[in-house]
């Protein structure tokens, strides 16, 4: 096995796993009798373009996939000459990115939404990881994301894992408005010992 079949099947590891958490976790929301698609208004906070750029990302990364894995010979030209023991530095950044995400969906409970929308009767949850990061979600995204693109050592992935990095700056604070707007003091006063993506 090579050196860049062992980093493919790193990356099909952390993929595998986020898929996997994910998936889980949307069942226990299903379950509890929520939504996970959208609703108008969820669509009117984020914004119609914003929405649709995320729509539109999700299935160009798809077919995106679907090239990685048959790698044709024209994919060598996009690699990104990253030393062994940064890639694998990637994969621990992804791994961890990983653990906290799981950690911070576990927190939230039935009051995680992929969407910016809040539940029925929807509680502020401040424990776990939110009690010093607001987003810590995104924080491990926005790692897991840096994690692929070190793993992959591929302009295409970077090029994804900035796109979804610049959406989550710009859709954090829309969040935290819908949160005031629902817990006013209460979150505002969140805000001031929270750090946004990472603890103060």
């Amino acid at each position: 096995m090579t050196t860049e079949s062992i980093f493919r099947v790193a990356f099909w590891v952390l993929l595998a796993g986020v898929l996997v958490m994910r998936l889980v976790f949307a069942v226990r929301v299903r379950r509890a009798g929520e939504r996970l698609m959208p609703d108008q208004k969820a669509v009117e906070r984020e914004g119609r373009v914003m929405f649709a750029s995320r729509v539109l990302l999700f299935f160009v990364l798809i077919g995106w996939l679907v090239l990685y894995t048959i790698d044709p010979p024209w994919m060598e030209a996009l690699s990104i000459p990253f030393p062994d023991w940064l890639r694998w530095v990637g994969f621990a950044l992804g791994l961890a990115s990983l653990g906290l995400w799981t950690w911070a969906q576990v927190a939230l409970g039935k009051e995680w939404s992929p969407q910016l929308q809040l539940r029925e009767e929807h509680l502020l949850v401040t424990a776990g990881p939110y009690a010093r990061i607001r987003h810590p979600i995104y924080t491990a995204m926005i790692g897991y994301g840096i994690g692929l693109v070190l793993v992959t050592a591929n302009w295409v992935f970077a090029a994804f894992a900035a796109l979804v990095i610049a959406g989550l700056l710009a859709r954090a604070p829309k969040e935290e408005q819908m949160m005031i707007e629902e817990f006013g003091e209460q979150y505002e006063a969140y805000m001031q010992r929270a750090g946004r993506f990472f603890p103060k």
